[in-house]
């Protein structure tokens, strides 16, 4: 069994975590090309400001890119995936807004 220690995040690290296009489909299995079409199409969005610079994403582009092509690999289409991974999102940023209310004590 895990303990609770083995379970908990760095949450500064991965506030600073940024990594380059080829690191990210190295890790995640996605091509990089594949990674451009994503954002592209405005499904996820690298760091990068300038043309021509290359393309660099956070924690949480790249942990929607996992989760997207989880769904991908289990029959969703790219824009279906997306879909439900951005009514996620909303869902998951709208309980944790509600947490962090004025007022609210830290054991409600």
């Amino acid at each position: 069994m895990e303990s609770s220690e083995e379970l908990q995040f760095d949450f500064a690290f991965l506030g600073k975590l940024v990594v380059g296009i080829g690191e990210v489909s190295q890790i995640t299995g996605i091509a990089a090309r594949q990674i451009r079409y994503w954002e592209d199409k405005g499904i996820i969005v690298s760091l990068t400001e300038e043309e021509g610079k290359n393309r660099r994403y956070d924690y949480a582009n790249i942990k929607k890119m996992l989760l997207i092509k989880e769904l991908i690999d289990e029959g969703y289409t790219l824009d279906s995936a997306a879909e439900k991974i951005r009514k996620r999102m909303e869902t998951i940023d709208k309980a944790l807004k509600q947490l962090s209310k004025p007022g609210r004590s830290p054991k409600q």
